[in-house]
């Protein structure tokens, strides 16, 4: 049986109340820190590929550029992998002959005034597919003086194993994107004229 007396020390007994506590706090410090650190570590990646795509897309405006790509991609490659190995990297590229002109349709004739450009109507084919499409930018650096469109996809998984504590996913997609002038090395090429189908 306990004496009353030893009761009574071990109401005002204070030791190991500050263990107790830090076991309370401790999950929920330790997960703040790794989601600031996973936070941080994102942000920095997203720096780095905005700043390596800012390079590539200024040595990508020169003449001869199209036959430098596989290193133009692959110096931002290398810089994004410097910060996550692991990292898939995907690139493209779509040259408009302005910048009014990106991510805009290829202008038509809407003769029977229904919005669609159908029956034979006629439209610039500005991307020189031969057919007429929502997007009027062509594939690659285009030519002399275009606006071009450069755009990377880099997916990796996360250092910090918070996200998935979330019920996020382990992986994290960055994109970048930039757009610059050719430099007027050449002439550009004039759109053709086509009928819809």
């Amino acid at each position: 049986m306990i004496a009353p007396h030893s009761l009574r020390s071990l109401d005002h007994d204070l030791t190991g109340n500050t263990v107790v506590e830090f076991a309370m706090i401790a999950p929920v410090l330790v997960g703040f820190l790794l989601g600031i650190f996973d936070l941080g570590s994102n942000l920095y990646t997203a720096t780095q590929l905005e700043g390596a795509i800012q390079k590539a897309a200024r040595d990508s405006t020169i003449e001869g550029a199209a036959g430098r790509s596989v290193s133009i991609d692959s110096n931002v490659t290398q810089a994004v992998k410097e910060i996550a190995p692991g990292a898939t990297v995907t690139f493209s590229r779509k040259a408009y002959s302005n910048f009014e002109s990106i991510s805009r349709p290829e202008d038509f004739n809407d003769i029977d005034e229904n919005g669609i450009c159908d029956n034979g109507e006629p439209f610039e084919d500005a991307n020189h597919n031969g057919q007429w499409d929502i997007d009027r930018g062509a594939e690659g650096f285009g030519g002399a003086r275009d606006a071009t469109l450069y755009t990377v996809n880099v997916s990796y998984q996360r250092i910090f194993p918070v996200a998935s504590l979330l019920g996020l996913s382990d992986m994290h997609n960055v994109e970048a994107v930039t757009v610059l002038r050719n430099q007027p090395y050449g002439t550009q090429s004039t759109p053709l004229v086509g009928s819809c189908a």
